[in-house]
């Protein structure tokens, strides 16, 4: 069975519990709310209410396993990170990932 983008191993939604914690492991950027805007790994803003939007070059963001689920990876918050949507699924199930930031604020 093919896994929806954005889910846990089992294909269920994460919880909020989950969500929040991943948000706080994205990075900070002086001047700007934590709590509502942050920065995924490769430099694109992601927006706390745009949790699943996938709107083109928009501020959405995902739920990224770093090892993917398809190499065994697991749903511990050590392999999960935030992704603005475009970068996760250009990273798609490739490990270890490189060159899959599409969307910079950089």
């Amino acid at each position: 069975m093919h896994r929806k983008h954005n889910t846990d191993r089992n294909g269920s939604s994460f919880s909020e519990a989950t969500k929040r914690a991943v948000w706080n492991k994205a990075k900070i950027v002086a001047g700007v709310n934590p709590k509502s805007r942050r920065k995924d790994k490769c430099g694109a803003w992601i927006d706390w209410d745009l949790y699943g939007n996938t709107t083109e070059n928009g501020n959405g963001w995902e739920i990224d396993h770093i090892k993917p689920v398809s190499k065994g990876g697991g749903d511990d918050l050590s392999n999960l990170q935030a992704l603005q949507w475009q970068n996760n699924r250009r990273k798609s199930d490739n490990y270890p990932a490189v060159n899959y930031c599409v969307v910079s604020a950089e």
